[in-house]
């Protein structure tokens, strides 16, 4: 194997785009429908339009620095080149936050929904089996190709475009053509600035992923140019597709009060599509959440494996790799071992929990930009002080208000997550006083 190969540059902004939907998931948005529109009082659409405003400022930054630095590492690559290896090593701490638990809402939700519709079936049965079978796929080395994806993507659009037209069509059955436009999914019952914005930082986890298409660098052509516009194009299609979906759902069922919040839109969808549709979105959900899980898994144990290999973490156990299966075992079975947690945590509280590390990696990355702009200017180079400095610092001050917004248990969580980094941190750098090793994202040969 040599180590000067590169990758044919053939993909072009239809290709990323498609890529990074897939990534996101669309579907997600009904998965966790119930949860943002308790929190909101029925102002579920007002809270998906709120985090589309905050991804797209950020989107944009993100779009700044993948410009600028086309590699692969994303938020962690950025500030570590731009601000501190320190700080760096800190973002890519609470990235890994993500990475680790993303997973576990995963199966978490998808066991949600399968245990509404077989309740004599424990929550927990679901889990583990989740968990048990995508860790045995991982091992054997087992990905998603991208045809896969592309079909996954084309079905799930079709049970979100049967969802909606579903929603139309019973609204107009209820009230008419004129109750199609209604305030109510932005206003919600007795809803308030407060509980939309709490709704917009778990509905952010919807987004999670719209920076995914950074990993394809090396096979886009012209990526400097069309990277960063790939990216704003995912979050704001994503961000459409999701106040769009609300609005109609929302429509259906006004307010916030489910008999199971975690699993609201499957009743919604038996209301408005009987047993059949809700059977097809039901196994659409699953299918969705199943092949999210695998990838996601498989992204985390990399993560972990590149960390144990440069020494972050420790190289015997994370960096060791499968003779059989040319996978980082360990690495696989650790991202399982956390997804027990799902068994102790409800919808709500876990994406809550991931999103802390997500608005941490935000934030930061709209620093980046600033600093990226003072930087450039000491330097002698001129650029646009409203794209680098206007609007990310209003990414970064939504981002961190949203952050403030997340369930009072997840930002605990969160804090302890990164005193822990900060030790880990003092450790491998002993004390501060050298810095620390950078990870190389490679991938692991199957």
């Amino acid at each position: 194997m040599t180590t000067n190969q590169t990758l044919a540059r053939t993909l072009k902004l239809p290709s990323l785009v498609l890529f990074g939907l897939a990534y996101m998931t669309p579907l997600i948005v009904l998965g966790i429908f119930g949860v943002v529109a308790s929190v909101t009082s029925g102002a579920s659409a007002a809270a998906y339009l709120v985090a589309t405003v905050a991804m797209l400022f950020t989107a944009f930054s993100y779009g700044r620095m993948a410009a600028a630095y086309p590699l692969a590492g994303s938020a962690y690559t950025y500030v570590r080149r731009t601000i501190d290896a320190r700080v760096g090593f800190m973002v890519g701490w609470a990235v890994l936050l993500d990475y680790l638990f993303l997973p576990m809402v995963i199966w978490l939700i998808g066991a949600a929904y399968l245990q509404a519709q077989f309740p004599a079936v424990p929550t927990w049965v679901w889990i583990v089996s989740f968990i048990a079978i995508t860790t045995a796929l991982n091992i054997l080395g087992i990905k998603v190709a991208n045809r896969a994806n592309y079909i996954l993507m084309a079905f799930q659009v079709l049970v979100i475009g049967l969802f909606v037209a579903l929603s139309i069509g019973s609204v107009v059955a209820a009230d008419g053509a004129a109750g199609l436009v209604s305030p109510a999914p932005f206003t919600g019952i007795e809803s308030s600035f407060a509980s939309v914005a709490a709704g917009a930082a778990i509905a952010a986890y919807a987004f999670l992923g719209f920076d995914a298409v950074t990993t394809l660098t090396e096979e886009t052509i012209e990526p400097r140019k069309t990277v960063p516009r790939a990216i704003l194009l995912i979050a704001l299609i994503g961000g459409v597709i999701f106040v769009l979906v609300s609005y109609t759902t929302q429509l259906v069922y006004p307010g916030g009060v489910f008999e199971n919040q975690d699993s609201a839109a499957f009743d919604i969808a038996f209301q408005i599509g009987g047993n059949l549709f809700s059977a097809v979105f039901l196994a659409g959900l699953i299918l969705a959440q199943f092949a999210s899980g695998l990838a996601a898994q498989a992204s985390a144990s990399r993560l972990l494996f590149a960390m144990g290999r440069d020494g972050v973490l420790p190289r015997r156990f994370f960096a060791a790799v499968s003779k059989r299966f040319r996978s980082p075992v360990f690495s696989l079975v650790t991202v399982g071992v956390v997804g027990f947690v799902a068994l102790f945590l409800d919808v709500a509280t876990s994406t809550s929990f991931i999103n802390f590390g997500a608005f941490i990696a935000f934030a930061m990355v709209n620093v980046s930009v600033i600093v990226y702009y003072v930087k450039r200017k000491s330097e002698g180079t001129s650029l646009n002080p409203v794209m680098y400095l206007v609007v990310p610092a209003i990414g970064g001050i939504v981002t961190l208000y949203l952050m403030t917004q997340l369930d009072s248990n997840a930002i605990t969580l969160g804090l302890v997550w990164l005193a822990i980094g900060v030790v880990i941190l003092g450790v491998i750098t002993r004390g501060f006083k050298k810095l620390p090793p950078e990870i190389e994202f490679a991938e692991v040969e199957d």
